[in-house]
């Protein structure tokens, strides 16, 4: 059966190592990172004459729900040529909206596909270091704001996916290990 497998968590937990890890470890697989868009984002910011701000309400309003929409739809596109794909992105908003995952379960169905969520749970203080780190301007008012920016972050994971959800552990070196494996074994399924 055909899968759409979307690597999902607040920023920072990891995803994208994770993701391109499993990507290179499946087979027939497409690879889709929503990050990829922030080049049109920025310049939609840069239109609007708006200050680059991925927390901001001009965020919001006018770009998130767009870049999703755009991720899903070419995976949507993709999923005609390829046995899976693999989408890097948060999801926050939409993992928790029961409406949205039963609408995109039904969606896959009938392209003969399943979901299957991969929920990265790292704790917050391992995040902040991961933002420290790689020193990306996306991560600049959340690490300037960073008191304010956690409290409106969940880390817990999304019940509303039901079965259809696989959680790796990635606060260290042994979690991300044996997460990788135990995740490997149920995607290669």
């Amino acid at each position: 059966m055909k899968k759409l497998i979307l690597v999902t968590s607040p920023p920072a937990c990891g995803k994208t190592f994770i993701s391109r890890q499993l990507a290179a470890k499946l087979r027939h697989i497409v690879y889709l990172d929503k990050d990829t868009l922030i080049v049109l984002s920025k310049q939609i910011f840069a239109v609007a004459g708006e200050e680059y701000n991925r927390s901001s309400e001009f965020f919001e309003k006018n770009i998130r729900d767009y870049e999703y929409k755009a991720i899903l739809a070419l995976a949507m596109e993709a999923l005609e040529y390829a046995d899976s794909v693999l989408i890097n992105a948060p999801f926050t908003k939409e993992i928790r909206n029961k409406e949205f995952i039963g609408s995109l379960k039904a969606e896959l169905a009938k392209k003969g596909a399943k979901l299957c969520a991969v929920w990265v749970e790292t704790s917050p203080e391992v995040c902040r270091q991961r933002m420290i780190r790689r020193n990306s301007d996306r991560d600049s008012w959340k690490l300037s704001h960073w008191d304010e920016y956690i409290k409106t972050v969940n880390f817990n994971a999304p019940k509303e996916v039901g079965s259809d959800l696989i959680i790796f552990k990635n606060s260290t070196r042994e979690e991300f290990l044996s997460s990788m494996k135990q995740t490997l074994s149920i995607l290669e399924k």
